[in-house]
């Protein structure tokens, strides 16, 4: 018997403070770096783009890899990558926790979508409001003091 697997994950983290650090011209080089990462992780990269604040990744996790760890090595790593590299001026880090949501495979292609149009997105709608819209989609409780 074969095994297989379509494990698919959206995952959401922001900058420490939600601080907009991460200009539109360095965030191709940091979206690079990280889909490295997951192609070393035997992750298969769908979508990745984010805003000042925050970014967006849409990856299928490969069955070996626990998520939180993969969440904690992509932080680590391209946080130490952009200091290295000083891609962001003031980048002081990421912040604490993220969110991980898993996909339905018939709702792939309108994620794709969704976090490649994050620019128009945004202008109508802030990133807390776009969480916390997730969240509840997700049917996740969640108190907004730790949103903040």
């Amino acid at each position: 018997m074969s095994t297989y697997t379509q494990l698919l994950c959206h995952i959401i983290f922001s900058t420490y403070k939600r601080t907009p650090t991460l200009h539109e011209k360095g965030r191709p080089e940091l979206f690079s770096y990280i889909s490295g990462l997951l192609k070393n992780k035997n992750c298969h990269l769908y979508r990745i783009n984010g805003m000042g604040d925050h970014i967006h990744i849409f990856t299928h996790v490969h069955p070996m890899i626990n998520v939180s760890s993969l969440i904690k090595d992509i932080k680590l790593a391209s946080s130490d990558m952009i200091k290295m590299n000083r891609l962001f001026d003031h980048f002081e880090g990421w912040q604490n926790g993220y969110g991980a949501f898993s996909i339905n495979y018939a709702s792939k292609n309108n994620l794709i979508e969704y976090i490649k149009n994050q620019q128009e997105h945004h202008k109508k709608v802030d990133f807390l409001d776009e969480y916390k819209s997730i969240l509840e989609e997700n049917g996740i409780d969640f108190d907004e003091k730790y949103l903040l």
